[in-house]
Formats: C-alpha cells, structure tokens, sequence
C-alpha cells in the first residue's frame, strides 16, 4: 500500500499496460502534474529526440517538488528513479496487455489519432520490425525479470505492484476516496 501522501510518482510497465492511462488518472485524483516520456521520446515524424533533450526534459520536470511521470526509458533512470518516492508498477499478464495493445493500437489508426508531436499510429508499421506490437514481444517478458532488481536497488521508493485492470480500479478508487476526504 501506499503512503498516504506520495508526491512523486512513476508509472511503470510494459508498452499497451495502461501507464499513461493511470498516471494522469493518478496526476487528476491528486492534484499532481502528469508528463508522459514518450511525448518527450518522440519528435514529428517519429524521429528520436536526441539524448541531451529527452533527458533534460525529465530533469526539468522531476525538479518539481510533486509530479506523476509515465515511462520505462532507461536513458533518465538516473534522473527520475532517485526522485521519486513512489513507482506503481503496472505487471499484467501478457494476453491482457497484449489485446489491450492491440484494440488500442487498431482504435488509434482507424480513428487518426495523434498521439505526440503530430505523429499517428500507421497500418504498414503494425508488424514493422520496430512496431509497436514486436515491441511487446521483444520486452513483456523481459520487463517481467528486470523490474523487480530495479526496484530493490531503489529501496528509498515506495512500490505498488498491480497485477489485474480490476485490481488498479479498486486501487485508483480506495486512493481517490481517500484523497476526496482528506
């Protein structure tokens, strides 16, 4: 369980877990400013933001005294893990998160939708080597071993490991009634 007051907050977990979706749910039931490292990862046309950039943004905004930050990059650990005092730890089994990923990547191209900086899911790079759904097969598994030396090199922080959609429901609800209380 958390602590009552937790101010900064990484969401963490496998590409299509829901990260983004629960931190800036977490950032609006607390009051907390939410940033996504993937709009900072990614410039127009789906270029890479060069290392000096991504990592200043990160920098810029766990300065913040309480922030919720999504994202797994491993180029701003250094930055953002010794910061924060929380890490929710989205860990789902690997059928829920990949039909999640897969609704979600299908709704997205056939809506349009921009997702940062002007860049929109496309249909030819849905099996791309690098797409988004390879990439699920290339880390899921892995993230599954690596997270848990992560955290035990990070005791300072506080974590919270969801392991089911519905347990982070009951979690987000417990944690939004307690802060409407309060």
């Amino acid at each position: 369980m958390l602590k009552p007051h937790p101010r900064r907050i990484l969401v963490i977990g496998t590409t299509g877990s829901g990260k983004t979706t629960l931190a800036r749910e977490l950032g609006r039931v607390l009051g907390l400013p939410h940033a996504e490292q993937d709009a900072w990862q990614h410039l127009a046309g789906w270029q890479e933001a060069p290392l000096a950039e991504f990592r200043a943004a990160v920098d810029a905004f766990t300065a913040q005294d309480a922030w919720v930050m999504d994202g797994n990059y491993t180029k701003a650990q250094d930055i953002s893990w010794p910061r924060a005092d929380t890490v929710v730890w989205l860990d789902y089994p690997a059928p829920v998160v990949f039909w999640r990923l897969l609704t979600r990547t299908l709704r997205r191209m056939w809506t349009r939708e921009e997702l940062w900086n002007g860049n929109r899911e496309q249909w030819q790079t849905l099996l791309a080597r690098d797409g988004i759904l390879r990439w699920f097969f290339k880390t899921h598994w892995k993230r599954r071993r690596t997270t848990p030396r992560q955290l035990a090199r990070s005791p300072h922080l506080d974590v919270m490991r969801l392991r089911s959609p519905a347990q982070t429901r009951r979690w987000v609800g417990r944690l939004a009634r307690f802060h409407s209380a309060v």
